[in-house]
């Protein structure tokens, strides 16, 4: 495929299903973005600017990732990026629907803007960053869902031990 793929979505907070799609989509694309969401809307638990750090600590390493947040309409913001391609994850039958809306105003925003889905590793498909965090509140251990860093930011949001 090449060229470049713009990954989507509010990352509250990254989790290791976020990361595995990331992985899977790079070797498809010269530049994969990985793009945050300000979401205000949503009262997400961390700020962009938290969210922005622990990305790029889960994506360490991974040469052609690159992570920013967003403000404004995602065809958009695909556009100012030069983004042919819109990632989304699928984990579920689910989020078929919820998917297959979105897909449909995009392509209607944006006809030259192709939707790709992809689905994560097995181990990773009941992942989902409102579980995490519901898990983490409640005193459980998330940390073979996320990255060590994101661990411990829950940790100090949720003053756990």
């Amino acid at each position: 495929m090449k060229g470049v793929a713009i990954y989507p979505g509010t990352f509250d907070p990254i989790t290791s299903g976020h990361t595995d799609l990331v992985q899977r989509a790079r070797p498809l694309f010269d530049k994969v973005i990985v793009a945050i969401a300000a979401s205000s809307g949503k009262a997400p638990l961390f700020s962009l600017a938290e969210r922005i750090e622990l990305a790029k600590a889960a994506l360490a390493g991974m040469d052609n990732v690159e992570i920013c947040g967003f403000d404004i309409l995602l065809v958009k913001f695909a556009q100012q990026c030069n983004a042919g391609v819109i990632l989304r994850g699928l984990r579920a039958v689910s989020d078929f629907e919820y998917e297959f809306q979105l897909t449909g105003m995009n392509r209607k925003l944006a006809p030259g803007i192709e939707t790709l889905f992809l689905m994560p590793a097995e181990q990773y498909g009941y992942i989902s960053s409102s579980l995490v965090k519901e898990v983490a509140r409640l005193g459980g251990d998330v940390r073979d869902s996320v990255h060590p860093q994101v661990y411990r930011a829950l940790q100090q949001k949720f003053a756990l031990k």
